[in-house]
């Protein structure tokens, strides 16, 4: 679950089979009850209608896990990231970040930097959409050491400088869920 969107889904789903939640957060789901194998089935299909999936595999939670921290951080967090991503991740994943970046390629074909990049540029060209903060106060609020940083970066990913796209009538947004997949 990557937006409100999809918690909302999840919880419609929960409802539809008089399941009783305690959390239904960006990646987590905490029911109250004991599940049946036909109520978990029945979970799963409806998921699938809304493009969702149920997850089993410990190694595709933690895949999940590590991209809703990212999305929350980038995204969602009003701090300025001032963070070592790598830290943040392995302290709150309690895992070695060696591990997870491994991991994380292997399967999303990516690196967690490359994940990373995509959705700060893309919390940009929203921030840049929005007209509320200059280019400096972006790079700020972003963790870029420099405007100069900010500008390269965004550059090499969309091909336009931030005021090139800011000057643009169509600025093109991706949806987050299919940001820094492949």
């Amino acid at each position: 679950m990557v937006s409100n969107r999809c918690k909302l889904a999840v919880r419609e789903e929960l409802k539809k089979l008089g399941l009783h939640f305690i959390v239904v957060d960006l990646g987590v789901v905490e029911i109250m009850e004991n599940i049946s194998i036909e109520k978990r089935q029945m979970l799963k299909e409806g998921l699938l209608v809304s493009g969702l999936e149920l997850m089993d595999d410990k190694k595709a939670i933690l895949i999940e896990k590590i991209k809703n921290i990212i999305i929350e951080m980038v995204h969602y967090s009003e701090e300025v990231i001032k963070i070592n991503f790598s830290d943040f991740l392995a302290d709150k994943l309690n895992h070695n970040y060696t591990y997870l970046a491994n991991l994380f390629s292997e399967v999303q074909g990516i690196t967690i930097e490359h994940f990373i990049i995509s959705h700060k540029i893309e919390r940009i060209k929203e921030l840049i959409i929005y007209g509320e903060l200059n280019i400096t106060e972006i790079a700020w609020k972003m963790g870029y050491s420099s405007v100069a940083h900010l500008s390269s970066q965004f550059k090499k990913v969309t091909g336009l400088s931030p005021s090139h796209f800011k000057q643009l009538k169509d600025k093109r947004r991706n949806p987050i869920e299919e940001v820094g997949n492949q």
